[in-house]
């Protein structure tokens, strides 16, 4: 009886602080002007600067700015000595309209300072995913992890202290762990941008990685506060979620698949997010490897993808108008053997698509591409 009454109260409490699965929403229609019908023209690129005596870097993210600010967009990834390594942080940069160029990046959360604020041990850090909120925060996604690997990780959110805007004043505190389980919310991670929704907040899309791996999608309001989730594939070894808005109401989910065929995972909603289901793959190989997407108008939607099934060597910017027949537009990076560019994030900026991605593990590369006016 003890027993039963103590699994009661563990599942009670698990669904109050999870939140109920969320109702349908709306996503934010982008309506970007320009022509299509013409290539991409590549208007920037090179490496977004390293912190001093920092060797290894890997999975960023890309947040736009407001047109009011000194800088177009900023970018945030994991750096150190190595993947895993005690010395990871969270580093940022930030593009600056005026001169056109990256600001030097900085550290701007360690692996002490948040284990410190959380009231236990963090061992490392990695996936920072950025996300502004309707008062013009920053809020930042990363994933932590204690005893054990990834699988064991939880997803902090942190929220932009009350410092400045700029780079050099940059800080976070911590909002909270986010409550996806009973057990101490471990084995979720975060990868992907968020989807902004017409209520002004957002949808997150995150993945569950412990034996079974599959895709979850969560809810956010206009401030940061968490209002529930929803599993969004019945597949079990799915991961890293990408969500790529069709109408309104209806979106893609691409995934990385681990199963050795190679290809792209597809889920869908038609009711703005609140049911899921399954889809063929894509066409498209894939090796195992994270995408990124995004709609920059109706039935304008470009992915950023690994385009090879045995290796990471090769990555391309392809588009669709549908979401399921997709046509290689751009040739990122392509390299040989072990070459690995991978990891990529997407943003749209002072009327440019802006692409970052990892290269060899050692540093963050970026890409800039503009259309001609209609």
């Amino acid at each position: 009886m003890l027993a039963l009454v103590v699994c009661a109260v563990v599942i009670v409490w698990d669904l109050a602080h999870r939140g109920l699965p969320t109702p349908m929403a709306r996503a934010v229609m982008p309506l970007v002007a320009a022509d299509f019908s013409q290539p991409p023209q590549r208007k920037g690129q090179g490496s977004i600067p390293m912190p001093y005596n920092t060797p290894a870097a890997h999975s960023s993210s890309l947040l736009a700015l407001p047109a009011s600010h000194a800088d177009a967009l900023m970018a945030f990834w994991f750096a150190g000595t190595r993947e895993s390594a005690p010395d990871i942080g969270i580093v940022a940069s930030s593009f600056e309209r005026n001169l056109q160029r990256w600001r030097p990046a900085r550290f701007v959360v360690n692996r002490f300072g948040l284990g410190q604020d959380l009231g236990f041990g963090v061992r490392r850090l990695g996936n920072p995913v950025a996300w502004m909120d309707a008062q013009g925060r920053m809020h930042l996604f990363v994933v932590a992890t204690g005893l054990g690997g990834w699988a064991a990780s939880r997803i902090v959110q942190l929220r932009q202290s009350q410092a400045g805007q700029s780079l050099d004043e940059l800080s976070f505190e911590v909002e909270r762990v986010l409550p996806l389980s009973w057990w101490w919310n471990t084995s979720f991670l975060v990868r992907a941008a968020p989807l902004p929704l017409q209520d002004g907040g957002m949808l997150l899309p995150v993945y569950f990685e412990l034996g079974l791996k599959y895709p979850v999608s969560l809810r956010f309001d206009a401030s940061g506060g968490f209002k529930g989730m929803v599993r969004m594939s019945d597949r079990k070894r799915i991961l890293q979620p990408t969500v790529l808005m069709q109408t309104e109401t209806t979106w893609l989910a691409l995934m990385r698949d681990q199963n050795p065929q190679g290809h792209i995972a597809v889920a869908q909603t038609q009711d703005g997010g609140a049911h899921w289901q399954d889809l063929p793959d894509l066409a498209l190989v894939n090796p195992d490897a994270s995408v990124a997407a995004m709609a920059l108008a109706p039935r304008q939607l470009w992915l950023v993808h690994n385009s090879s099934v045995q290796s990471r060597n090769v990555l391309d910017l392809s588009q669709s108008q549908d979401g399921q027949s997709w046509q290689s537009m751009q040739r990122l990076a392509q390299g040989k053997g072990t070459d690995e560019f991978s990891y990529p994030a997407m943003a749209w900026a002072d009327d440019s698509l802006w692409v970052s991605y990892t290269d060899q593990r050692q540093r963050i590369s970026w890409q800039r591409f503009a259309w001609p006016k209609p």
